[in-house]
């Protein structure tokens, strides 16, 4: 079955057709990467509109829908199946539209009614296929061969914005796209400070964090190791060393079939049972795929029928921060499978110290 196929049969009574130009979504329902084009999909089958920019990629990498370069404009021939199918409503994803483009939308076909789909795609895009699982394996590869990389190179004289490009730059050398977010590297006192930002001072001694992923064929990746510029004192390897015990729990409590707010408790009673109440302050995970941050999430905030299945592929990356000092956390992404859990991320996590 086709991705337009599993999206026609999930989309919901009353609604004829959908339309969308969200880059994403497009790449997710054709499995052809483009920064522009139109989708419009009635109960019927799929079409792409790609221009002559893409038509011809377009046309040996769709999959599931029929190619068309417009003529004129692509509302012409969208009016055309609205006829034919004697389409009445279309349906719009509310969270990537903008008001104006829905007006906008509106006034150039005013004869149909414009409803959101809701969280349809979502949940479509929630469990990974064998090709979606294939891509974010091989970005996670990367990701860890550049981990590997870098870590070799890291010297007290580099800045964390050196390090941070040092990252980048062999992800792309590796085969990346481009990162799947900005690039984290903050070290010393910067480190207590979980989304800090790479400054161009030279790396402090203590902690240095570097929370980073890549893009491979349109999915991402997403890791965080935390390493030591000089010797931890012996707080910071039992702060070192809680977390890491802690993501080590969270994993083995992620098997298919448990409450998400379960896993995220698992990890963060043993944080806060060892003294450190308080110091993680984000919750334990986000499911990754197209992009970075995607449902379910380990969240103590977690709804009850947030369940974990069976092409679930979620971060888990407790932290502590002790502000104004220092902070650690480690990240893996994890699979999960009909067999159980699998950790898909694979650069060490005992302490380096460098």
């Amino acid at each position: 079955m086709t991705r337009i196929e599993k999206f026609i049969a999930a989309m919901p009574e009353g609604i004829d057709a959908f339309i969308t130009t969200d880059e994403k979504t497009r790449l997710y329902l054709t499995k052809f990467p483009a920064t522009d084009g139109t989708v419009f999909v009635t109960r019927r089958g799929g079409t792409l509109y790609a221009d002559f920019r893409y038509i011809e990629a377009a046309e040996k990498q769709a999959v599931g829908v029929k190619v068309v370069m417009p003529s004129g404009r692509v509302s012409t021939e969208i009016k055309a199946i609205i006829v034919d199918e004697n389409v009445k409503t279309v349906a719009f994803e509310q969270n990537k539209l903008t008001v104006a483009d829905l007006d906008r939308l509106k006034s150039v076909y005013p004869e149909v009614t414009f409803v959101p789909i809701g969280n349809v795609i979502t949940k479509l895009c929630e469990y990974k296929d064998d090709e979606e699982l294939a891509a974010i394996r091989a970005a996670q590869d990367i990701t860890d061969k550049a981990f590997a990389e870098t870590v070799a190179l890291i010297t007290p004289e580099m800045t964390e914005i050196e390090v941070a490009a040092e990252l980048e730059y062999r992800m792309k050398r590796l085969g990346a796209t481009c990162p799947s977010f900005e690039t984290i590297a903050v070290s010393g006192t910067n480190s207590s400070r979980p989304h800090g930002v790479p400054c161009g001072e030279k790396l402090q001694k203590g902690f240095l964090t570097m929370d980073f992923g890549c893009v491979y064929n349109g999915y991402c990746s997403d890791m965080t190791r935390t390493v030591c510029i000089g010797n931890p004192t012996d707080e910071m390897k039992d702060v070192y060393n809680t977390v890491l015990k802690a993501q080590l729990a969270g994993i083995a409590a992620a098997v298919a079939g448990v409450r998400c707010s379960f896993v995220d408790k698992t990890a963060r009673d043993i944080i806060d049972n060892a003294g450190y109440r308080g110091t993680f302050g984000h919750s334990l995970g986000h499911g990754v795929g197209l992009y970075i941050h995607e449902e379910p999430r380990f969240s103590s905030a977690a709804p009850d029928d947030m369940i974990l299945g069976v092409g679930h592929v979620v971060t888990v990356e407790p932290g502590i921060y002790l502000k104004g000092r220092f902070g650690v956390r480690i990240e893996d992404m994890i699979q999960v499978t009909k067999e159980g859990t699998v950790d898909i991320t694979h650069s060490p996590k005992e302490l380096i110290i460098i």
